[in-house]
């Protein structure tokens, strides 16, 4: 099966009503920030992309990508292969009013004043946030084993009075 490449811009409203499923690809060249934040990435994300009206007569659109990137692992600073698998689900919005009224379901997406949305970027930005915060492989493949991860010893803590210590004196006191 030959993959498309989908376009960068779409008119959700008009996707909607035609109930457009779209299934393709987004080229990575594109997507400068997150080549920017990892250390490899696929030339290509795989999108599925569903665009429909809901019962309240929202539109909306979700779908999945995915994509294999390569980041650098924070113990021991080598490369290793991680995959993103990002599902989502968007309402777009005109303004930022109209982003209160919108069910829990829905993430708002602004549409610019054509009424389309920008595809990339919005994909770029949801790849970039399924990315971990710290990466670093798995303890029993990384190359740093449990010893080489502790860093010095940690002293006990002192021990502290207790400072209500004085109200329970006092207490003893009056009886």
């Amino acid at each position: 099966m030959q993959k498309v490449k989908l376009p960068k811009q779409l008119d959700p409203i008009k996707n909607a009503i035609k109930r457009s499923y779209f299934r393709g690809v987004m080229m990575t060249s594109d997507m400068e920030r997150l080549q920017q934040v990892v250390a490899a990435v696929d030339d290509e994300v795989n999108v599925e992309l569903r665009f429909d009206k809901d019962a309240q007569g929202l539109v909306f659109f979700e779908g999945n990508l995915s994509t294999t990137v390569s980041l650098i692992c924070q113990r021991c600073n080598e490369s290793f292969v991680h995959s993103l698998d990002v599902s989502f689900s968007f309402c777009p919005v005109k303004a930022e009013e109209d982003i209160d009224e919108l069910p829990e379901a829905y993430e708002p997406v602004e549409v610019n004043d054509h009424g389309e949305i920008d595809l990339l970027q919005l994909f770029e930005d949801e790849l970039i946030l399924a990315l971990p915060i710290v990466a670093f492989h798995a303890e029993e493949d990384c190359k740093r084993n449990s010893d080489e991860m502790s860093f010095g010893e940690i002293e006990p803590a002192v021990e502290r009075p207790n400072p209500f210590a004085v109200l329970k004196e006092l207490k003893r006191e009056q009886e």
